[in-house]
C-alpha cells in the first residue's frame, strides 16, 4: 500500500510539471498543464473574410471600424500586400493598386514584403521587413504611416543594417504615445527595435539577450511537427508583442518558445543610450503556450495565439492561463485586433501547411472573430 501511494504521488508530480528535459537539451512543455477550458459555453467562431491562395498574416481595425489585412511576399505572384476589407467581406488593395504592384526590386512608394499592419489613431502603420520569402532584406526594411482621412502616405522610416540586418525579419509593432516611440520585434535574428517617431532615430536592443531568442523546442501543430519549406526545424525568434494598458510594460515572446517576457517601457527609452540597466529589468513571466500574435484588452488580459492546441488562450492580470476558445477550424491563429464591440478579430494563416516558400495552390485563408468576455473569467 505504501509503495502504491508513493507511485501515485510521483505520477501526479510528474504530470503537474510544466516542462521536462528531452535529449539534446530540448525543452518540451506539457501543453495540458497550460490553461483550462472555461466551464461555460465557448463563444461562437464567426468568419469575417476569406482569401483564396493569398496567405493573410496581419489584421487591424480602426476606431471607426475600418478593417485592414496584409499578406507577406512569401512566394511569387502575390496579388496584393495590403487590403481594406468591406463589411460584406469583399476587399480592395490599400491605399491603391500602385502601392501593391511590386516588380521584383525595391521601389519608392511600393510595398515589398509586408508583415504587419497596425491602426493607431487616424493612422495606419504598415511594417515592411523587405525580405521576400524570409530569405534576406532587399534594399531596406521600412515602416510606413498612412493618413486614414486622405489615404495618403504621411510619414515613412527606413532602417539601415545596424537596425535591420540582412537576415532580420521585422515582425510586429506597438506604439507608445507617452514616449512617442514604436516598438518592433525581429523574428529573424531576435531583438527589439525602438524607433523615436519625432527624430527618426532607431535603435536595436536586446539582440543578444536570451529573452528575444528562440528556444530549443519542436512545435507540434495539427498533430505534426512544424517545419520550414525545406524540412528544417524553424528557429523563429521574438515575434508576438503587446503593450500593457495597466503596468506600462512591453510584453514579448519568441514564436518557437514557451516563455513570456516583459520589460518596463521607461527602460526601453533610457536603454537606447545604455543597455546595461535595461537587461537587468527584463522579467521572465514563466511558461505559456507557444504563440504568434498577442494583444491586451482594456482589463489587462493578454490574449495569445495557442498554436499547438487550435486555440486562443489568455493570461489574466494575476498570471493565470486560460483558454478563450478551442476549435478545430482554428489552424494557426496569427495576428489579433479588438473592435469597439469587444470582439477579438484574428487571422488564421495556416503557417504549418504553408511556410514561406511553399505553394498555396487551392488553399483558403480566413479571418475570424470571437466575442471576448465582458469581464475577466
Amino acid at each position: 500500500m505504501k509503495n502504491l501511494l508513493i507511485l501515485i504521488i510521483s505520477s501526479f508530480l510528474l504530470g503537474a510539471c510544466s516542462s521536462v528535459q528531452k535529449s539534446q537539451n530540448e525543452t518540451v512543455v506539457d501543453k495540458k498543464t497550460i490553461g483550462l477550458l472555461p466551464t461555460e459555453k465557448q463563444p461562437d467562431l464567426i468568419e469575417v473574410a476569406q482569401f483564396k491562395e493569398a496567405q493573410v498574416t496581419g489584421v487591424t481595425i480602426t476606431q471607426d471600424g475600418r478593417l485592414f489585412a496584409n499578406f507577406p511576399r512569401w512566394r511569387d505572384n502575390l496579388p496584393f500586400s495590403v487590403v481594406e476589407i468591406q463589411k460584406d467581406g469583399t476587399y480592395r488593395p490599400y491605399p491603391d493598386e500602385a502601392w501593391n504592384s511590386w516588380k521584383g526590386k525595391p521601389e519608392k512608394n511600393k510595398f515589398t514584403c509586408v508583415q504587419s499592419v497596425f491602426a493607431h489613431g487616424n493612422s495606419l502603420f504598415v511594417l515592411d521587413p523587405s525580405s521576400p520569402e524570409m530569405k534576406e532584406v532587399v534594399g531596406q526594411a521600412k515602416l510606413f504611416e498612412f493618413d486614414l482621412t486622405t489615404n495618403k502616405l504621411k510619414r515613412s522610416w527606413e532602417f539601415d543594417e545596424t537596425v535591420a540586418p540582412k537576415k532580420s525579419y521585422l515582425n510586429d509593432l506597438r506604439i507608445d504615445d507617452e514616449s512617442n516611440q514604436v516598438y518592433i520585434t525581429d523574428s529573424g535574428l531576435g531583438g527589439l527595435v525602438v524607433l523615436d517617431m519625432k527624430t527618426g532615430d532607431a535603435k536595436r536592443l536586446l539582440d543578444k539577450h536570451p529573452s528575444t531568442k528562440s528556444e530549443n523546442v519542436t512545435l507540434t501543430v495539427e498533430k505534426e511537427e512544424f517545419k520550414l519549406a525545406n524540412g528544417d526545424k524553424p528557429q523563429i525568434h521574438s515575434d508576438g508583442i503587446a503593450l500593457s494598458p495597466v503596468d506600462d510594460k512591453l510584453y514579448y515572446h519568441a514564436l518557437t518558445g514557451y516563455t513570456l517576457y516583459r520589460v518596463p517601457t521607461s527602460e526601453l527609452t533610457t536603454g537606447r543610450k545604455d543597455e546595461t540597466k535595461l537587461v537587468k529589468k527584463v522579467e521572465n513571466l514563466g511558461v505559456t503556450p507557444a504563440p504568434d500574435g498577442m494583444i491586451f484588452d482594456k482589463e489587462g488580459n493578454l490574449y495569445m495565439a495557442d498554436l499547438e492546441r487550435n486555440a486562443v488562450s489568455y493570461r489574466t492580470p494575476d498570471g493565470d492561463m486560460k483558454i478563450l476558445i478551442q476549435d478545430e477550424r482554428i489552424k494557426w491563429p496569427d495576428t489579433f485586433t479588438i473592435d469597439n464591440e469587444n470582439n477579438l478579430i484574428f487571422t488564421d494563416s495556416l503557417l504549418q501547411d504553408a511556410p514561406a516558400g511553399s505553394p498555396v495552390d487551392g488553399m483558403t485563408f480566413k479571418i475570424y472573430k470571437v466575442a471576448l468576455p465582458q469581464k475577466t473569467i
